[in-house]
């Protein structure tokens, strides 16, 4: 009987634990707002698709300067402790666009965000290990990839409300995203400190040629790749959505904008499906559907010229690549589980593909028009199709 109510104790406690952590990664999905408040700015400054892929680059590019500093950080100061640091730079970020939506501003807004991101995105995954164990690991991750969803799919939803709404008569427009995000930021920040959480002891102290050395273990590097792949298909879709759907049925962006809700919604009907089914199916073989999906979404996109296919292939991407980033991170955390810390800063600084994808995709349909956005993303799918074959 009291073995019972010991382990009723322990369950009831590690929920009103994950509870703060999963609004935590309800914060890490602000970072999606890029795509959205990218178009609107290039509309509002008449920018091209070079210039406009310009943010959504500079969000993603700080995850190459941080993330393994970030990792070295949690050595020192513990992961919570990191994750607040993180929400507060979020939360700044966020307040800073209220001020207008001048080319500056935007930058240093985004570039807040990409700074407060990737300190989020490695010390909160780490966190999670400290209340989940083992085999549940990567259907945790995906529950959280599931709640970071919700924000994600949410913010043009939010943005085009609040442009064909009254909020324009206020001076905010589209922006007012901007505060209702900053107000859930710092909700976040009162609930996790106000929670307590048992961290393991840190990981011996390391320096960046230290792990930047993990990279020479081929797994690691395989895996270090897959995120770039994947993080560039995710910011490449969220993007270059709307354009497709202006350029070739030549709706305004407002409607247009729609498109990116539909790929966050199945992205989030994908990790709520992954949360339970990673825990009766292989990650090979879940892997190897996910990016079948993909492959099947980018031929269409190549060429269908109608609404409803389109909308069916962000469907695919949506739901293909919403598993891939849990999958990836846990097989590399599981493969080296005495460097957490480390590991996790590699793996997040893989999102610098989120730089390099949009700026490839910017310039190649300049050249090609939108087609050529489409084969920059092909290839990332391509090289996942590759690691799924690695998969332990």
């Amino acid at each position: 009987m009291e073995v019972t109510q010991s382990l009723a104790t322990d369950k009831k406690s590690t929920i009103l634990q994950i509870a703060p952590v999963m609004l935590c990664f309800f914060a890490m999905g602000f970072v999606d707002l890029v795509g959205t408040a990218s178009n609107y700015v290039q509309k509002d400054l008449g920018l091209s698709d070079s210039q406009a892929n310009l943010f959504p680059s500079l969000v993603f590019f700080w995850f190459l300067i941080f993330s393994v500093p970030t990792g070295m950080l949690m050595n020192r100061i513990g992961r919570k402790k990191t994750v607040l640091l993180s929400l507060v730079v979020t939360a700044a970020s966020l307040i800073v666009p209220i001020a207008g939506d001048s080319y500056i501003i935007m930058l240093l807004s985004f570039s807040l965000l990409g700074i407060g991101n990737a300190i989020m995105q490695t010390s909160l995954n780490p966190l999670v290990t400290n209340l989940i164990k083992g085999d549940k690991l990567a259907s945790t991750l995906t529950f959280g990839q599931f709640v970071k969803a919700i924000a994600s799919f949410l913010a043009p939803i939010l943005a085009a409300w609040g442009a064909t709404t009254y909020m324009p008569t206020f001076g905010l427009g589209w922006r007012v995203l901007f505060v209702i995000y900053a107000i859930v930021s710092f909700i976040s920040i009162s609930a996790l400190g106000a929670t307590p959480i048992d961290e393991e002891r840190p990981d011996k102290a390391s320096g960046i040629g230290e792990c930047l050395r993990l990279l020479g273990r081929p797994f690691i590097l395989l895996c270090f790749l897959g995120i770039m792949c994947h993080v560039g298909i995710d910011v490449g879709t969220n993007t270059t959505a709307p354009k497709i759907i202006m350029e070739r049925l030549g709706l305004p962006l407002e409607e247009a904008g729609f498109a990116t809700s539909i790929y966050f919604i199945f992205r989030t009907a994908g990790c709520f499906t992954g949360a339970f089914l990673l825990r009766f199916i292989s990650s090979r073989v879940f892997f190897g559907i996910s990016v079948l999906m993909m492959i099947v979404a980018m031929g269409m996109l190549f060429v269908c010229d109608t609404l409803m296919p389109i909308y069916v292939a962000l469907a695919l991407i949506g739901f293909g690549n919403s598993n891939i980033f849990s999958i990836v991170f846990s097989q590399a955390l599981l493969s080296s589980p005495g460097e957490k810390n480390e590991v996790s800063g590699l793996m997040i600084m893989g999102l610098f593909g989120g730089t390099i994808f949009p700026l490839a995709m910017g310039l190649a349909s300049d050249y090609m028009g939108q087609a050529g956005a489409v084969a920059v993303m092909t290839a990332g799918v391509a090289y996942l199709l590759y690691y799924t074959l690695k998969i332990k």
